[in-house]
């Protein structure tokens, strides 16, 4: 599937839980469009392994994501009832209570197909019968979405692969310092560091000091 970036994000509007608790039936990335941006990630099932561990680790930096002025929003392919049942869970029965940020119920699977993550595909077997190839869940797929709705990065993990939250605040970092001053980030950039003027003269001056 060709990538998202450079493109507006897929809209959609689901059911999802927001603040821990509430059930809401129409959720959507559009109303931060001019307001903020978004981390908007996929994890493959509720009550699993790996995933508790990626959820709860964006909870434990959510307040540096917030500082940032930006939101962060799970989904995966469970039901609003799922999630909701998860979050009252504790941590030492596998459980994600605590996390405040919403996460999309997308039991349809066509928001994890939309955006490229679903681990499989629909088919019909030699009877006509329609079939599922593959595992019908989402991969870990990550994508950081400007104030415009556009995508501006993406990972997308193999199911048994845990991502870095850290990396998700070094690409924020990078993306707004761009934005603000129009400077491009290379290799292994984090906030603080130098960064280049996106001209000719620009690389010979970062090169010759670095």
């Amino acid at each position: 599937m060709e990538t998202l970036v450079g493109k507006k994000a897929p809209k959609f509007e689901a059911k999802a839980v927001i603040n821990g608790s509430e059930i809401v039936d129409a959720y959507s990335l559009e109303q931060f469009v001019g307001k903020k941006e978004v981390i908007f990630f996929f994890y493959p099932l509720d009550f699993t392994f790996v995933c508790p561990t990626e959820l709860l680790a964006f909870e434990e930096k959510l307040e540096e994501f917030k500082k940032k002025n930006v939101e962060v929003v799970g989904c995966s392919i469970d039901s609003e009832f799922s999630h909701w049942a998860w979050l009252q869970t504790d941590k030492n029965n596998g459980g994600i209570k605590g996390v405040t940020y919403p996460i999309v119920a997308d039991l349809s699977k066509t928001i994890a197909e939309n955006y490229g993550v679903l681990a499989g595909e629909y088919d019909f077997d030699e009877d006509g019968n329609s079939v599922f190839n593959g595992a019908p869940v989402a991969y870990r797929g990550l994508f950081l979405i400007d104030k415009k709705g556009v995508v501006r990065h993406s990972v997308i993990n193999d199911l048994p692969l845990g991502r870095s939250v850290d990396e998700a605040l070094r690409m924020v970092d990078a993306l707004q310092h761009f934005e603000e001053y129009g400077e491009v980030c290379p290799a292994n950039w984090k906030e603080g560091d130098d960064a280049m003027k996106a001209t000719q003269d620009g690389v010979a001056d970062y090169l010759s000091n670095h």
